[in-house]
């Protein structure tokens, strides 16, 4: 990361989101169109200001890049400290993540009777992109995949993933809790300067 960045790739992404939405697009077109785009995002790592990519020496961090005015997308940093990694989660809402540098392993869950049963583990090196879809099943772990350094990848999610309502999912019993996540900062850069 460095701190003489242009935010075009951002903007550019934003832009193409944007239309896509706009256009009428369901989850799914916009889970496969997104999947290209995003990848395109995350292949050059200098565009996202350093703001935006520090780390928490406890907590992953999740910044907000973009919320598009209408709540229909956001556009998010996650920055994976050492060994860092969230709990069992959904999103009930279709999602994008796209690697920018480091490493994240993602375990899928599926519910059975009531239970988690850990599905494949899936690591995401920098440029890859993974989808998740509440048609699907959302259920997922996402790690750091290093103990020893960094690691930052950018989600978009359909909504303000900032306000959606969703589950945590106790790891022994499966047992479902709501939560609403949160943005590390209330500072958000101005994609349009």
């Amino acid at each position: 990361m460095t701190n003489e960045h242009s935010l075009d790739p951002l903007r550019q992404f934003v832009r193409d989101m944007t239309k896509l939405v706009d256009a009428g697009a369901g989850s799914l077109e916009l889970v496969d169109r997104g999947e290209t785009m995003m990848a395109k995002l995350v292949a050059d790592d200098s565009w996202l200001p350093a703001d935006f990519a520090k780390p928490h020496p406890q907590y992953y961090q999740q910044y907000l890049l973009h919320c598009d005015p209408l709540e229909r997308f956001s556009v998010v940093s996650f920055v994976w400290g050492p060994g860092q990694k969230t709990p069992i989660h959904d999103h009930t809402v279709w999602g994008l993540i796209g690697v920018l540098s480091g490493g994240e392993l993602e375990t899928r869950f599926d519910l059975v009777d009531g239970a988690l049963q850990a599905g494949e583990v899936t690591r995401l090196d920098p440029g890859h992109v993974g989808r998740l879809s509440e048609d699907d099943g959302d259920v997922h772990q996402v790690a750091n995949a290093f103990e020893d350094r960094v690691s930052i990848s950018i989600h978009v999610y359909g909504g303000n993933i900032g306000k959606v309502r969703r589950h945590v999912f106790d790891p022994q019993t499966g047992a479902m809790k709501d939560f609403i996540s949160s943005y590390s900062s209330n500072v958000m850069p101005n994609i349009w300067a």
